[in-house]
């Protein structure tokens, strides 16, 4: 974690937006999320990882949040956690059940 002084961030406000996958991994993806967020005022900070980006923003941006596309304190993009789990399942039983159709067909 980066430290900071308190007059570093003073008038700033801070936020981590992540994602299950490796999301930010292509350039296309981050260069369409840094756009997403600037509309509402965030910079870039740092990116953690492939599935986590830091940004912040001037706090004077809050006026207008009422008006954004997108809301502007968003922490997570694409497929939840709980969406991963059921596409995890469904795949699951799908393969299960394939392979249960295979075994009757050869057998």
């Amino acid at each position: 974690m980066t430290p900071y002084r308190p007059e570093d961030i003073e008038g700033w406000e801070f936020k981590i937006v992540r994602a299950v996958s490796a999301r930010f991994k292509t350039h296309e993806a981050l260069k369409q999320l840094i756009q997403e967020e600037a509309e509402s005022g965030w910079e870039m900070l740092e990116k953690l990882d492939d599935s986590r980006i830091r940004f912040k923003r001037k706090t004077e941006h809050r006026a207008a949040d009422g008006q954004r596309r997108i809301d502007p304190y968003r922490t997570h993009v694409g497929m939840t956690e709980g969406g991963l789990v059921v596409a995890i399942l469904v795949g699951g039983a799908i393969a299960a059940g394939l392979g249960a159709l295979v075994f009757v067909l050869v057998s």
